[in-house]
């Protein structure tokens, strides 16, 4: 096999997504709506390799250089993203990827690489942060999706609509409104500043609004108590944020959300719903995701040191971690929601 690798940038192509749909295991992180996002809201640079044979692309590697004098120049794939894993048929392409990634880095003088997902190809290199998955699959029907659930997130999921709780979908800007203000409150109790403003644009510009992505929002009485935002990408659902009103937990609106959104999204069609990565120490995060029913599978990471050049042990540490969750969690709401401009750009 002749390998040519190229460098692609999906800002520009108006086929990216057509040749990232082409591989069974792409996500929505592999599409061109997320390095848009990723490009305006933090003016990261895309640098998407791609092994091509007969004008056929095999493989596809999306990474994006982070370039900050506070942190320092590298390249994720991707950042603020849970898992994108380069995709390739074999051994072969992948490595013919990666080289031409660590070439690329090189020159362009990155302290590391850092590879989100690959453990089919980098098993045996040492991980740079382990977490959780949980995948459920939407086809194998409603049924046996409730018949696989905890007895305990099924209480929750009555309790929710004894309650009165209702879940509507909505693409709205509107929705993305009342998401943004209970994101801030659930942040910085969790010792986060929110995403920026110019996120939460771009977010509905380049994928909410193109009905690759929707709001839903679990209601009280006319008042929004949960929301969360999902997208999707290729007949696959990413659960990417949740956020809630701690006054109403006892309620269990999350619940009833989490299960209405299964079943908008079996009933359109989809094939499954990713909930995310979950880290080891949050087992009850872990807890209420084994709730469902799905699979849960171990994802790594993996850290390529230039200086070293080889791949790295570690411990991944959030931004969360990095920066100190108990100052955050301390600081007056104007000055936490000030914060999220100014620091974003730096962490991914």
């Amino acid at each position: 096999m002749s390998i040519a690798i190229q460098i692609r940038n999906p800002l520009l192509e108006q086929d990216w997504d057509e040749i990232a749909r082409s591989f069974p295991e792409a996500g929505f992180a592999h599409g061109a709506a997320w390095a848009k996002v990723l490009h305006r809201s933090y003016g990261y640079e895309p640098i998407y390799f791609a092994a091509m044979e007969n004008g056929t692309a095999q493989g596809i590697f999306p990474v994006m250089e982070v370039d900050s004098f506070l942190t320092g120049k590298r390249a994720v794939a991707l950042p603020f993203t849970d898992f994108c894993s380069p995709l390739a048929p074999d051994r072969e392409v992948f490595q013919a990827l990666l080289s031409a990634a660590i070439e690329a880095g090189n020159q362009r003088r990155w302290k590391f690489l850092e590879i989100r997902g690959g453990t089919d190809f980098l098993s045996n290199q040492p991980p740079w942060g382990r977490f959780f998955g949980h995948v459920l699959n939407l086809q194998k029907g409603e049924k046996a999706i409730r018949k696989g659930l905890r007895d305990s997130t099924w209480r929750n999921i009555k309790q929710a609509q004894t309650a009165g709780i209702k879940v509507f979908f909505s693409p709205s800007a509107q929705a993305l409104d009342e998401f943004i203000r209970l994101n801030r409150t659930t942040r910085k109790a969790h010792g986060l500043p929110p995403q920026p403003p110019t996120f939460f644009e771009a977010l509905h510009d380049h994928v909410i609004s193109r009905e690759l992505g929707i709001v839903a929002i679990g209601d009280h009485y006319g008042k929004a108590v949960a929301a969360a935002v999902f997208l999707h990408f290729g007949g696959k659902v990413f659960y990417k944020y949740g956020a809630s009103d701690r006054k109403f937990q006892h309620l269990r609106p999350n619940n009833l959300l989490m299960w209405e959104a299964i079943l908008h999204f079996g009933r359109s069609g989809f094939q499954s719903l990713c909930f995310g990565r979950t880290e080891p120490e949050h087992e009850g995060l872990r807890q209420f995701k084994r709730g469902w029913g799905g699979e849960e599978t171990r994802l790594c990471y993996y850290r390529y040191d230039f200086k070293k050049g080889a791949f790295v042990a570690g411990r991944f540490r959030s931004p969360a971690v990095s920066l100190g969750t108990r100052v955050f969690s301390h600081m007056p709401a104007p000055l936490v929601n000030a914060l999220g401009p100014m620091i974003y750009r730096h962490i991914g």
